[in-house]
């Protein structure tokens, strides 16, 4: 699904600062290195995560806040650019200014989740954004339904790890019934995405996870149990 990008005059700013700053600190050989690592998914500069954070820092600094508009073609336009360190700075980004977006940012996000889909870019997206837009308005909860049966495994893991860090106002039910839902699916990160969202939980709630994953023990992958019980 293509989504327009709303004019901005901070995306430009931000955009211009940040080609010009990210490719300056490029390191061919890590960006290799990178590469390999994440199984090709996308090209690297090669800019290591502490370093790329604080140059990201010398491009916002003295920027204002962003609306939902900023927001939206800050991301959109990352997303565009080739290497993955632009990709990063979104969904840092968005994670930082989530408060700023509506319910209507949901569909950005899902944009973002399916395009170059891979687990550093979609568990960021999945538990700081996604996860804070339906928990700030609980009507998301129904498209969070719609997602879990989605034939994307990336939707699908961000709509098992959106409640990653609600600990207390966990939805239990909703969890539980994802999981189910999705016990038999034939992708690791699926099978691994159940596991961690019920071990998130057990530090919550230890004995309601020890209670579901005993009852469905025989449903659920070995590895998903693995991962759930881990420190239970």
């Amino acid at each position: 699904m293509t989504l327009p990008v709303p004019r901005s005059a901070l995306a430009d700013t931000v955009l211009g600062r940040l080609t010009a700053v990210y490719p300056a600190a490029a390191d061919p050989v890590r960006a290799g290195e990178a590469a390999a690592y994440m199984r090709g998914v996308a090209p690297f500069l090669g800019i290591r995560t502490p370093e790329r954070r604080r140059l990201s820092r010398t491009v916002l600094d003295g920027t204002p806040q962003p609306t939902e508009a900023d927001c939206t073609a800050i991301a959109l336009r990352c997303w565009e650019l080739p290497e993955r360190e632009y990709h990063h700075f979104a969904a840092d980004y968005l994670r930082r200014h989530v408060g700023r977006c509506s319910s209507g940012f949901l569909p950005v996000a899902r944009r973002l989740i399916t395009a170059v889909s891979w687990w550093d870019t979609v568990d960021t997206l999945a538990a700081h954004v996604v996860g804070p837009l339906v928990a700030a308005d609980p009507g998301l909860a129904r498209v969070m339904d719609r997602w879990i049966g989605d034939d994307d495994l990336w939707v699908v893991r961000t709509a098992l790890l959106h409640q990653l860090r609600r600990k207390e106002t966990t939805d239990a039910e909703r969890l539980f019934r994802y999981c189910l839902r999705q016990s038999a699916h034939p992708d690791f990160f699926v099978r691994k995405a159940i596991g961690w969202s019920l071990r998130e939980y057990a530090r919550t709630d230890p004995g309601a996870v020890r209670g579901f994953v005993e009852s469905a023990r025989d449903r659920l992958a070995p590895l998903s149990v693995r991962e759930a019980l881990k420190h239970l």
